[in-house]
């Protein structure tokens, strides 16, 4: 019988033949080729107390009951695959995705308990697992391994990490979350295991099945209108020995995301700082070139300013997301009998995205050595809060990225009973995802001597940026910079598993065993166009540039000497912030270039392409593995319990290969895991289970941090070395939870959870001379401030290796229920909530800030050196973990109308060592409130309203953990979405 299969649980399946066909998902089963949860034990009982309605079959209720449709329907089934797991499982199923206010698979996530997401672009991209980041989470579909990775937001994902934005949601019928581990599940997660599942058509009714649904989105910043379309197709024969399903889902958005940003913070010394020199040779007249001359200066008004923060490219601006998402799936099976099931899965993704930036902006970073500080006023975290600057190097860029991930699987299962205690599945498929950049382009407008320009970072999330002089007039501009940087990154997985079970004595002792093997490819290449025009002169220079003679100036004369042979506007383009939450007297409105006009004048996309050192790098892994697992069910003293343990074994063959110094380096190295896994659920009454479960896990290494070779930040003076013999991260997980089934589509739970991570890879950072690194000059951007100047600061060199551990644990507390007690039209109501609570501890080591302005004599005849940055050992939570997170609904089912309201909140969480003297950045708290109202006036169709980010909440993003010094603040809008749906 196929409730046997070892591809799925007796509870999916019966799920999926029990629910009609939702929006564009046939059943709310998981397909016989997902690993599901273990065999339930054999006596579980049913969702809430017996002899309750949600007890007997969902078709038998009578008139006067609360009818099982919808999405309560979706909660029962979610709660079965729940109840009926040995191990600690969640899962939504179909109806839940279908209908929750949800752009991505991300979103429908994080309703679970333990799941918080990260948002780009004012949609969920990856997840957190129990405070775990993407990057210990592993994610299949239909059972393979895979990783889906975009362009999205404001950077390519070059790592482990799976983005979820690349596929709608309405492609899948069902995600099962392990939290907990299992000898037969896929080694390779600290945080969980996450399926995807698509078709099952022999779940389905008989014939043909047609849902399609349309949606018009539209976005109250961008203003902006777009489509949401997607169907199904499906059909079984009378016999029920074939089916196949074809389902499509597209949607098309262009919204905007306005804010500001400062590119971290920084120490540095100044020219003079209320007219007091700082150098003993000041930039005057035809001097005034950043970074030269003289020597340090040292005062109380000097050493002040040096030793504060202040914002190293405070900014406003606007970006533009012009996003493109189709998916298809289709699957076809067949059973010639009851003990063979052959299945065939496909997947298609691809997910377009325009990324344009404009931005105006003050460029102090490594420019300080040039301006002049008027009224500096500092507040008690030590930062430069407000002033007013002379001799200001005003910038403003255009930025454009055109970026594709093309996502295929294809995979098929031959699920077979050879006897009835005997059985296999069989498994194999393939997989590829291409994220593509073939445009990244900047183009760069400067004004190097810009008088009167003041900032005011007293409101830290809103400051007011006023610009003195002209930012709308091309003649204060120069062609600066033209860059373009097109890169690919390309990950491929190859599967083959074999799964058997062998009933030793059927409903209690049963034996499973298999073996994978598993190929994955890692490939990134990058590349560089980056040129400087104009770079820094002390007089004006003329060059032939493109077949073009170009003068560029010390200060300032891009149209007024006639540059380029014709009116320098032709090169630019006026930019107004928006609504970028700026307060009044903020300049808004700037000239930029125009990136058609000055790309096809410089010729920049035919000039040659340079190497990306950094970027261009391949790690392929190949796994061997096996397991063996006994599940047992029983009663002992009268008490009933199931429990599964065993061993898995998985031996890793790694290779990593990178440019060092220009020239390929190839690194290999194997390393093997012994797994042990024990899980156990106990029934101390048919309404309370009891699990528990302890398990050896690992996460491979980072994939930016396997490279043998090192890459070059000119523009923040930063070196990052790989070390391709890390170690996984390997931790001990332990697990504990009490669930209460007290009503239908009801639970209450209390999980306890811990992690000792026993091997942490960890980040080491130093400073040096770019000659002590090694790495030849060529590799440094050549549109960089070090390009010219490669020692005129000390560097950050940042490098990782095997740390010393790590923990974390944490509480999660769920409720979930209907309110069937109250009368009247209030038992049409129903709430699901959950709180997770972890703590966490790690040991960093991060380049803290300055320690005084003058290290050595201050005279003339003896340079005064400022830094380097001081190191400092700082314990904080693991990367990417909230102490805190919260998620409710609320919702209203009734035959005809059907309401519900979202609430998520995620705490603040450190996401990253930071740099120029900031301890740690991350993000700071959000909530993000979600709503959907829908009506049915037939079984046929239904209407819908749905609103998304309904309170237009901020990003607000930080650098160092103490100050919490403003990294960025922007905002996305209000999403609205008007639809229909039909059934046939």
């Amino acid at each position: 019988m196929f409730t046997r299969f070892a591809g799925a649980s007796s509870a999916v399946i019966a799920i999926g033949l029990l629910l009609p066909a939702p929006v564009l998902a046939q059943s709310a089963a998981a397909p016989a080729a997902t690993p599901a949860a273990a065999p339930a034990p054999a006596e579980a009982p049913p969702v809430g107390a017996a002899g309750d309605d949600a007890a007997r079959p969902l078709s038998s209720a009578t008139a006067e009951d609360i009818v099982v449709t919808g999405f309560r329907r979706s909660l029962d089934a979610a709660l079965n695959v729940k109840r009926e797991s040995v191990s600690a499982v969640d899962a939504i199923v179909a109806e839940d995705i279908a209908k929750f206010p949800d752009q991505n698979l991300a979103e429908s996530l994080q309703r679970i308990p333990g799941i918080s997401i990260q948002r780009d672009a004012g949609e969920g991209r990856a997840i957190t697992v129990r405070g775990l980041g993407a990057q210990f989470t592993r994610v299949r579909v239909n059972g393979l391994e895979t990783v889906a990775t975009s362009t999205d937001g404001a950077s390519a994902n070059r790592d482990r990490a799976f983005d979820f934005n690349v596929f709608a949601s309405e492609l899948f019928n069902s995600i099962v979350v392990h939290k907990t581990a299992e000898a037969s599940l896929d080694e390779g997660s600290l945080g969980a295991v996450v399926d995807l599942n698509t078709g099952n058509p022999l779940a389905g009714k008989t014939g043909f099945t047609f849902v399609g649904s349309g949606q018009a989105s539209y976005n109250d910043l961008s203003k902006n209108f777009g489509p949401r379309l997607a169907g199904l197709v499906s059909w079984k024969n009378p016999e029920g020995t074939f089916g196949a399903s074809l389902s499509a889902a597209y949607s098309k958005t262009n919204n905007f995301e306005l804010g500001n940003n400062t590119v971290r913070w920084a120490q540095a010394r100044f020219d003079s700082v209320n007219g007091t020199p700082c150098f003993y040779n000041s930039n005057t007249g035809s001097t005034r070139v950043a970074n030269s001359g003289g020597f340090y200066r040292s005062s109380t008004a000097c050493d002040q300013a040096a030793l504060s923060f202040h914002p190293r490219i405070p900014r406003y601006g606007s970006i533009r997301h012009d996003r493109e998402r189709l998916g298809i799936t289709g699957s076809a099976q067949w059973s010639p009998t009851d003990a063979t099931k052959v299945s065939i899965d496909g997947l298609y993704s691809r997910f377009k995205e325009t990324r344009e930036e404009k931005w105006g902006e003050v460029l102090l970073r490594s420019n300080e050595r040039s301006v002049d500080v008027i009224n500096p006023v500092y507040d008690a975290n030590n930062n430069m809060i407000s002033a007013s600057f002379n001799d200001a190097w005003v910038r403003t860029e255009h930025y454009l990225r055109q970026s594709q991930t093309k996502f295929w699987q294809i995979g098929s299962t031959w699920d077979q009973d050879i006897t009835d205690r005997l059985r296999f599945t069989l498994l194999g498929g393939v997989s590829k995802s291409k994220a593509s950049i073939p445009v990244e382009t900047t183009i760069v407008f400067d004004d190097r001597d810009a008088q009167n320009y003041s900032y005011d970072y007293t409101n830290m999330r809103s400051p007011k940026l006023t610009f003195g002089t002209s930012v709308t007039d091309p003649a204060n501009f120069q062609l600066a910079e033209i860059r373009d940087r097109p890169s690919d990154t390309i990950n491929k997985f190859r599967t083959v598993q074999l799964r058997t079970e062998w009933d030793v004595v059927p409903d209690a002792f049963t034996v499973k065993a298999g073996g994978v093997y598993r190929r994955f490819e890692f490939d990134s290449t990058a590349y560089l166009r980056d040129t400087t025009i104009c770079p820094t002169v002390t007089t004006a220079t003329a060059a032939t540039f493109n077949g073009h003679t170009i003068t560029c100036s010390p200060s300032s004369v891009f149209g007024s000497s006639a540059v380029y042979g014709f009116p320098a506007g032709n090169l630019g383009e006026t930019f107004d912030i928006g609504k970028g939450g700026q307060p009044s007297g903020t300049t808004t409105s700037f000239l930029i270039p125009n990136i058609g006009a000055a790309a096809d004048y410089t010729g920049l996309y035919s000039r040659p392409l340079v190497a990306d050192t950094g970027n261009i790098r391949n790690v392929t892994e190949e796994v061997h593995g096996a397991y063996l697992q006994v599940d047992l069910k029983s009663d002992i003293f009268g008490l009933r319990y199931a429990a599964n343990l065993g061993m898995r074994y998985a031996g890793t063959r790694q290779t990593s290969t990178g440019l060092n110094n220009g020239a390929s380096v190839t690194v290999k190295r194997n390393y093997n895991d012994w797994l042990p896994a024990v899980n156990v659920a106990v029934f101390p009454t048919e309404k309370v289970i009891l699990r528990g479960s302890i398990a050896k896990v690992m996460t491979r290494p980072q994939l930016g941090n396997l490279t043998p070779g090192g890459s070059v930040d000119g523009f923040n003076y930063r070196i990052t070395f790989g070390n391709p013999r890390l170690d996984p991260f390997r931790a001990t997980a332990y697990d504990l939870s009490a669930e209460w089934y007290f009503a239908p589509q009801s639970l209450f739970s209390v999980a306890g959870f811990k992690k000792d991570v026993a091997s942490f890879p960890v980040g080491v950072t130093t400073s040096g001379t770019y000659a002590s690194t090694g790495l030849p000059l060529s590799i440094i951007p050549a549109s960089s401030p070090a390009a010219s100047n490669p020692e005129g600061q000390l560097w950050t060199i940042n490098t990782t290796t095997n740390g010393s551990g790590a923990s974390l644990k944490g509480v999660e507390i769920a409720l979930q229920t209907s309110f069937r007690f109250l009368p009247g039209f209030l038992k049409n109501f129903g709430v699901l909530a959950n709180a997770t609570f972890i703590k966490s501890s790690a040991l960093y080591t991060q380049s803290g800030p300055v320690a005084n302005a003058c290290v050595a004599g201050a005279t003339a005849a003896a340079a005064c050196t400022f830094g380097p940055l001081v190191n400092v050992s700082r314990t904080t939570t693991l990367y990417g973990v909230s102490k805190r997170a919260y998620n409710a609904t609320l919702y209203y089912e009734d035959k005809k109308f059907s309401a519900r309201g979202s609430i998520a909140y995620r705490g603040p969480y450190v996401d990253a060592g930071s740099g120029t003297g900031n301890v740690f950045e991350g993000y700071n708290s959000t909530i993000n409130v979600d709503a959907s109202v829908r009506y049915k006036f037939t079984d046929y169709l239904e209407v819908s309203l749905e609103g998304t980010n309904l309170t237009d909440e901020y990003r607000d993003r930080y650098t160092d953990l103490d100050a919490n010094r403003n990294y960025e603040n922007n905002h996305f809008g209000r999403t609205f979405l008007l639809g229909a749906r039909v059934k046939i």
